[in-house]
């Protein structure tokens, strides 16, 4: 397992997070601006809300999981993966950092990645595009979200679900309405087919990764509970995919019902960084567009 920093001590990563925090929230260089640009009046597409986003393409298809089932290339259900192109079985931070990503910020190198969508006959459908928004959590101040640790790997919604998830934790839409469903809708022309999954934003400070369990993370819940301190970005992503019927629809993972997705800290970290501190830090919209 070539993780970075699994080794760390909860407490040097606790007073690491707090320290970016508390350098990056007010003290940041007021020459230079993020990709669109701050506004204390914008609106973002989670609202007013503090955020900023990221929009990518599908990067490439694989029978790999680097967080579940690491190091055994072809073992896993099939990923669709977007952001960082070289992400394999291989849970080797170093080999990534720096790699081609499929998102237009240049500098999110990132790892995100959802089982495929499988029609009745169980061919992949092929998703259209993919937004990751980040924000704080329920209940959480935006100057206290620290930028995740490099490394950090997060699972948002249960693989070996057999009951509806929350839609708050996993929904399907039709593009950007507001009802979010359990089960996928049937979505007219014109529109496309959303899944959104939500990441856990509550960390222990101590661990980069569950292994699968995500033991490591907690959700936010009106501030985050004992034993996960630090607040870090609550992730959403958006998946969308063409109005297909859903009709006999499932998951490479299982049923329709198994809605998750994985993540994986590739960043340029510096540049993680400088959008928690400059967007969510200062409770401001940026990074639509981008």
């Amino acid at each position: 397992m070539k993780t970075r920093g699994l080794g760390r001590s909860r407490a040097g990563l606790v007073a690491l997070a707090l320290l970016v925090v508390a350098c990056g929230g007010s003290g940041t260089n007021q020459t230079e601006r993020l990709d669109d640009g701050p506004d204390p009046e914008r609106r973002g597409p989670q609202g007013r809300v503090a955020q900023f986003v990221v929009t990518c393409e599908l990067s490439h298809l694989a029978y790999d999981d680097p967080i579940v089932l690491p190091d055994l290339p072809g073992e896993s259900h099939l990923h669709q993966f977007f952001g960082n192109r070289d992400v394999t079985s291989e849970p080797d931070y170093d080999a990534l950092v720096g790699a081609d990503t499929s998102c237009k910020k240049r500098q999110d190198t990132a790892s995100y990645w959802a089982p495929a969508l499988l029609d009745a006959s169980g061919k992949p459908v092929e998703a259209q595009g993919f937004t990751a928004y980040y924000r704080p959590g329920s209940g959480i101040n935006p100057a206290e979200v620290a930028p995740y640790p490099e490394g950090l790997m997060l699972i948002g919604g249960d693989s070996g679900a057999t009951e509806p998830q929350p839609t708050d934790i996993v929904s399907w839409s039709c593009g950007t309405g507001a009802l979010r469903e359990a089960k996928p809708p049937p979505c007219g022309p014109g529109s496309s087919l959303r899944m959104m999954v939500k990441f856990p934003d509550c960390w222990n400070g101590d661990q980069l990764t569950g292994m699968g369990s995500g033991g490591h993370v907690r959700y936010s819940d009106d501030g985050c509970p004992d034993g996960f301190p630090v607040a870090v970005p609550q992730l959403l992503i958006a998946i969308d995919y063409p109005p297909v019927d859903p009709e006999g629809l499932s998951l490479a993972s299982g049923s329709i019902l198994t809605g998750h997705a994985d993540f994986w800290n590739v960043w340029d970290q510096e540049k993680l960084e400088r959008e928690t501190a400059q967007c969510i830090n200062r409770d401001l919209v940026c990074g639509v567009t981008s």
